[in-house]
Protein backbone atom coordinates (compact mmCIF):
# COMPACT_ATOMS: atom_id res chain seq x y z
CA UNK A 1 0.00 0.00 0.00
CA UNK A 2 1.42 3.35 -0.90
CA UNK A 3 2.10 5.68 2.36
CA UNK A 4 -0.15 8.19 1.38
CA UNK A 5 -3.53 6.05 1.11
CA UNK A 6 -1.68 4.37 4.46
CA UNK A 7 -1.99 7.51 6.18
CA UNK A 8 -5.09 8.19 5.08
CA UNK A 9 -6.47 4.80 6.30
CA UNK A 10 -5.53 4.71 9.29
CA UNK A 11 -7.07 8.29 10.00
CA UNK A 12 -4.00 10.66 10.32
CA UNK A 13 -5.47 12.66 7.47
CA UNK A 14 -8.66 13.61 6.73
CA UNK A 15 -8.07 13.34 2.85
CA UNK A 16 -5.64 11.55 0.87
CA UNK A 17 -4.45 14.82 -1.41
CA UNK A 18 -3.77 15.68 2.51
CA UNK A 19 -1.51 13.13 3.18
CA UNK A 20 0.41 13.06 -0.12
CA UNK A 21 0.40 16.82 0.67
CA UNK A 22 2.44 16.32 3.62
CA UNK A 23 4.74 13.44 2.16
CA UNK A 24 5.67 16.04 -0.87
CA UNK A 25 6.45 18.75 2.16
CA UNK A 26 8.57 17.07 3.65
CA UNK A 27 6.27 16.51 6.72
CA UNK A 28 6.72 12.64 6.73
CA UNK A 29 9.76 10.62 7.25
CA UNK A 30 11.42 7.38 8.20
CA UNK A 31 12.03 7.25 11.68
CA UNK A 32 15.18 4.69 11.55
CA UNK A 33 16.96 7.06 9.09
CA UNK A 34 15.34 10.60 9.39
CA UNK A 35 14.82 10.42 5.22
CA UNK A 36 11.57 11.83 4.47
CA UNK A 37 9.32 10.28 1.78
CA UNK A 38 7.42 10.66 -0.99
CA UNK A 39 4.16 9.37 -1.09
CA UNK A 40 3.98 6.52 -3.38
CA UNK A 41 6.08 4.88 -0.70
CA UNK A 42 5.41 1.40 0.17
CA UNK A 43 4.26 0.86 3.90
CA UNK A 44 5.51 -2.62 5.08
CA UNK A 45 5.03 -4.08 8.70
CA UNK A 46 6.86 -3.03 11.33
CA UNK A 47 8.33 0.19 10.15
CA UNK A 48 8.06 3.18 11.86
CA UNK A 49 7.40 7.30 10.79
CA UNK A 50 7.59 10.37 11.86
CA UNK A 51 4.95 12.71 11.23
CA UNK A 52 4.43 16.72 11.57
CA UNK A 53 0.72 17.15 12.00
CA UNK A 54 0.42 21.15 12.91
CA UNK A 55 2.51 21.59 15.64
CA UNK A 56 2.38 17.69 16.85
CA UNK A 57 5.48 15.40 16.31
CA UNK A 58 3.94 11.94 15.85
CA UNK A 59 5.40 9.13 16.06
CA UNK A 60 3.78 5.60 14.72
CA UNK A 61 4.70 1.90 14.04
CA UNK A 62 3.09 -0.11 11.54
CA UNK A 63 1.31 -3.30 12.70
CA UNK A 64 -0.97 -4.33 9.57
CA UNK A 65 -1.98 -2.86 5.91
CA UNK A 66 -5.63 -2.49 6.15
CA UNK A 67 -7.72 -3.44 2.97
CA UNK A 68 -9.34 0.66 3.00
CA UNK A 69 -10.05 2.78 5.79
CA UNK A 70 -11.01 1.70 8.73
CA UNK A 71 -13.43 3.08 11.43
CA UNK A 72 -11.37 4.98 14.33
CA UNK A 73 -11.94 1.95 17.12
CA UNK A 74 -9.94 -0.28 14.23
CA UNK A 75 -7.13 1.99 13.76
CA UNK A 76 -5.35 0.23 16.84
CA UNK A 77 -5.26 -3.03 15.11
CA UNK A 78 -2.96 -1.39 12.37
CA UNK A 79 -0.74 1.19 13.98
CA UNK A 80 1.20 1.48 17.25
CA UNK A 81 1.39 5.42 18.21
CA UNK A 82 4.34 5.89 19.98
CA UNK A 83 4.80 9.66 20.52
CA UNK A 84 5.81 10.26 23.68
CA UNK A 85 3.42 11.47 26.61
CA UNK A 86 5.09 14.65 26.83
CA UNK A 87 4.41 15.99 23.55
CA UNK A 88 0.62 15.54 24.08
CA UNK A 89 1.17 17.59 26.81
CA UNK A 90 3.25 20.00 25.55
CA UNK A 91 0.65 20.58 22.70
CA UNK A 92 -2.33 20.23 25.54
CA UNK A 93 -0.64 23.45 27.50
CA UNK A 94 -0.19 25.67 24.25
CA UNK A 95 -3.52 25.04 23.83
CA UNK A 96 -4.52 26.20 27.06
CA UNK A 97 -2.33 29.47 26.70
CA UNK A 98 -3.39 30.30 23.46
CA UNK A 99 -6.13 32.49 23.90
CA UNK A 100 -5.20 35.61 25.23
CA UNK A 101 -8.00 37.99 27.22
CA UNK A 102 -8.18 41.73 25.84
CA UNK A 103 -10.19 44.32 28.22
CA UNK A 104 -13.37 45.43 26.99
CA UNK A 105 -13.49 48.27 24.74
CA UNK A 106 -9.53 48.52 23.77
CA UNK A 107 -10.92 47.30 20.69
CA UNK A 108 -8.87 44.96 18.14
CA UNK A 109 -4.53 44.48 17.95
CA UNK A 110 -3.08 46.61 15.66
CA UNK A 111 -0.70 45.11 13.33
CA UNK A 112 2.04 45.60 15.30
CA UNK A 113 0.40 43.94 18.47
CA UNK A 114 -0.40 41.19 16.87
CA UNK A 115 2.74 40.37 15.78
CA UNK A 116 3.94 41.16 18.93
CA UNK A 117 1.31 38.42 20.33
CA UNK A 118 2.17 35.77 17.31
CA UNK A 119 6.04 36.24 18.61
CA UNK A 120 5.16 35.57 22.55
CA UNK A 121 2.64 32.60 21.63
CA UNK A 122 4.76 30.45 18.81
CA UNK A 123 8.63 31.09 20.44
Amino acid sequence: MRLDKYLWAVRLYKTRSLAADACQCGKVSMTSDGRSLKPSHEVKEGERYSLNIDQLHKEIEVLAIPPNRVGAPLVQGFMIDRTPQEEYERIQMARQYAFEKRDRGVGRPTKRERRDIEKFKYE
